[in-house]
């Protein structure tokens, strides 16, 4: 791989590590990777700063991936080793942004739940050389494009935001662009964030469930990254787990309706059932009282949904491997986690397949769906 890595990273959690770092580093052992991976974190934690420190150090980290495939008991070992460099923004703020005026080609972000919440404090005066790093990663991002115009406007880049947030990439360009308006930013400028940057709207998909110290994860065999594709667009690598489609709202909704939904009904029958507090998904999937609930509304109440929309048998497809990472036997995904923020995750996840059902099968009764959407 390129020496000066053509990949930028905001994030160094555990999920990046065992999803687009790994798939960078699989491919790169079949030439088929865009380069190395520049990594760079920002929240000061413990943790963060050992993960980063070791990242440094590029000498590779594990990946193990323990689940079911085809129903039967796998355990891999893998080693990634895109990671060429590790930065910390706050202390090489400057080197982040010489990068961004170099080599870079693809931006690939996995910020924390309020990552991209903006902060009062940044502001126009950190465009400067000699500022430090806003606090916001999209104030970042935006002093880095500011940087990418002046340097190199016509080359190639994208951006590929993995925050679950639907249709990210638009939704992120709309920050930006809004926040170089209230800092005051030249029109040309403006214009050319809106047009010639990629902002690729994706989709991940993976349970990775162990972070391994001080660097590295544990994580279930099954993988997607689904990329909407449109025109320029740039691909850190070619990999399997990597899908592009005209169609990403197709695999938001099965993702939403029957992973995410799924989750949230045995979570509510949980709560409002006597079970134990400690009880895991595998052990509700284990539940006949449960499970059985569980495929009826997949069944009766959410496939045909989906059939309406001309996605049954992707859908069936999904549920297959579905199963399998529901009943992981690795995995100790408690019921009480899942619970957390019980309504807005209703709200999102079962509300709006109750909602197509009336535009699309109105006949369609629901009631394992609505009766879930009724207090706790």
């Amino acid at each position: 791989m390129s020496p000066e890595p053509p990949i930028l990273q905001f994030g160094t959690g555990r999920f990046l590590q065992a999803h687009v770092d790994l798939f960078v580093s699989q491919a790169s052992e079949r030439g088929e990777a865009l380069g190395g991976i520049t990594v760079v974190q920002s929240s000061g934690q413990p943790a963060a700063v050992a993960r980063m420190q070791a990242l440094a150090r590029a000498e590779g980290y594990p990946v193990i991936v323990r689940g079911l495939a085809g129903g039967a008991p796998l355990e891999r070992h893998e080693t990634g080793h895109a990671v060429r460099e590790a930065l910390d923004a706050r202390v090489h703020w400057h080197a982040v942004r010489e990068r961004m005026r170099g080599p870079v080609r693809v931006l690939v972000s996995n910020t924390a739940d309020q990552g991209w919440q903006l902060e009062a404090a940044d502001g126009p005066h950190l465009l400067p050389d000699a500022a430090p790093a806003p606090a916001a990663f999209p104030a970042k991002l935006l002093v880095l494009l500011h940087d990418r115009w002046h340097a190199r406007p016509d080359a190639e880049l994208t951006l590929l935001p993995c925050e679950l947030v639907s249709r990210n990439g638009n939704q992120l360009r709309a920050i930006v662009v809004t926040l170089a308006r209230e800092w005051g930013c030249a029109p040309a400028f403006i214009d050319w964030l809106q047009r010639q940057p990629v902002w690729a709207n994706s989709l991940v998909d993976r349970i990775v469930s162990q972070a391994l110290e001080p660097v590295g994860a544990v994580a279930e065999p099954y993988a997607l990254w689904a990329i909407e594709q449109q025109p320029r667009l740039v691909l850190p690598c070619r990999h399997p787990a990597i899908v592009l489609t005209d169609d990403l709202d197709r695999f938001e909704r099965r993702k939403l309706f029957l992973l995410n939904l799924g989750h949230t009904l045995l979570a509510d029958a949980w709560m409002k059932q006597a079970h134990p507090a400690d009880m895991t998904v595998l052990q509700a999937m284990q539940t006949p009282a449960l499970r059985d609930a569980l495929e009826a509304a997949w069944r009766e109440e959410v496939l045909p949904v989906l059939d309406a929309l001309g996605d049954g048998p992707g859908a069936r497809a999904y549920l297959v491997e579905l199963r399998d990472r529901l009943l992981n036997p690795f995995l100790a995904h408690r019921l009480a986690d899942i619970a957390q923020n019980h309504a807005q995750k209703k709200a999102r996840r079962i509300e709006p397949c109750i909602a197509l059902a009336r535009t699309r099968v109105p006949a369609l009764a629901q009631p394992r769906l609505r009766a879930a959407m009724a207090a706790t």
